[in-house]
């Protein structure tokens, strides 16, 4: 059975100079034994190119090092923006779409619903097939009795995130 062996990633400073490395920026990453006689104890280092060239190590034979490579800092992830979007203004946009025939408003409510139903303000009950031949969803708004109907407009899931994303943009008032 293999052995697992936890190696931290990278701290994003320079072992030799404590200089903070930029994105993107090449770095050179040791693995050695650590300080104690713990057998599964490791210690990476990571040194900034010139550090790394100044010690004499390019090309040298690795000195009690397990491992040796080149890497790359990575660029920071761009966090997503979060906003909040109160439910009340969800079920309100969700009503005023009630009998709306439009195909952008049949889709519009149908992620509504979606979007409803996933933060369980919506129960689904049921569907069935209405006389001109579409799917109609029976649902109900939680804590009460009165049913609401949904068309069903099958869409696939890049139609669903393309009408949410225009659903975010109008809610965040980019429109």
């Amino acid at each position: 059975m293999a052995k697992e062996y936890n190696i931290i990633r990278t701290a994003g400073r320079c072992s030799a100079c404590d200089r903070q490395m930029q994105p993107e920026e090449e770095f050179v990453a040791t693995v050695r034994p650590g300080e104690s006689d713990d057998d599964e104890q490791f210690l990476r280092e990571d040194f900034c190119l010139s550090c790394w060239q100044a010690a004499g190590e390019e090309g040298r034979e690795p000195s009690g090092r397990l491992g040796t490579w080149r890497s790359r800092m990575p660029a920071p992830r761009e966090k997503p923006k979060r906003t909040f979007v109160d439910d009340e203004l969800l079920l309100e946009f969700f009503r005023r779409l009630e009998g709306a025939d439009e195909p952008a408003r049949v889709q519009l409510r149908f992620v509504l619903a979606l979007i409803l139903m996933r933060k369980k303000l919506l129960v689904y009950d049921g569907s069935h097939a209405a006389g001109d031949g579409r799917d109609v969803w029976s649902l109900h708004l939680r804590g009460e009795t009165e049913t609401c109907k949904v068309v069903d407009p099958h869409m696939d899931d890049e139609k669903i995130a393309e009408v949410s994303r225009q659903l975010g943009d109008v809610l965040e008032g980019e429109l």
